[in-house]
């Protein structure tokens, strides 16, 4: 019995010792955590909370501002563009459609790399957003309006998770109401617009001369 003991007795400052040295771990993860977590707000160009329900951006592209407003009745398709702006994830991406008399298109991260240009047009952050049709939200003149798939391959008419466009001319694209979530409009820079949207263009509507949006980042 005594041997059993001291047996116990020489291990257990041993057992004090390692879960010392768990808690101390467990502490450090934490304070790595915390670490990570601080990181990914540093990274971050606003902070998305702060903004109020109809937030306005300025889109910087290389031949000049537009700015616009996000609609709060389509709430999947603006948070969805807030998140990405903050993130800089538009930062350098091309203009890859563009078609004088009808709209502007950008919002293919493949763009960013000139290797790719095969592919443009195929290119997202790996997800889609639930289409949010508003009657009142028609293709006017500057409206923001998500890219998508055609009704075969998507017949719930699902937005591209980064891809959209302006409308140059209602008139044309009015055929697209209720068929495209539109979820903003230009207060600003109708111009710049009709500038990008004049270019000259290849037999693939992509830009001769690269137009990117710089960045994009909101009016506070």
């Amino acid at each position: 019995m005594k041997t059993r003991i001291i047996a116990l007795l020489m291990i257990l400052p041993f057992v004090i010792a390692s879960c010392g040295n768990n808690k101390s771990k467990e502490g450090q993860t934490k304070e790595e955590t915390k670490e990570q977590v601080k990181d990914m707000e540093t990274k971050l160009s606003f902070a998305p909370e702060s903004l109020p329900e109809e937030p306005i951006f300025e889109i910087i592209t290389s031949e000049g501002t537009i700015t616009v407003l996000l609609y709060k009745d389509t709430p999947l398709h603006r948070d969805n563009f807030v998140k990405l702006a903050s993130e800089n994830f538009y930062d350098n991406i091309l203009f890859h459609r563009v078609i004088n008399g009808f709209m502007i298109q950008v919002g293919d991260p493949l763009t960013k790399d000139p290797a790719n240009a095969p592919k443009f047009g195929t290119g997202g952050p790996g997800y889609t957003v639930p289409a949010e049709f508003i009657a009142e939200h028609t293709h006017k003149k500057g409206a923001l309006a998500a890219a998508r798939l055609g009704d075969m391959a998507n017949p719930k008419r699902a937005s591209s998770g980064s891809q959209f466009y302006i409308v140059q001319d209602e008139r044309t694209c009015a055929q697209l109401d209720g068929a495209y979530t539109v979820f903003g409009e230009t207060l600003d820079g109708f111009e710049v617009i009709d500038k990008i949207a004049s270019v000259q263009t290849d037999q693939r509507d992509r830009p001769v001369k690269d137009i990117k949006i710089i960045t994009i980042k909101p009016v506070i």
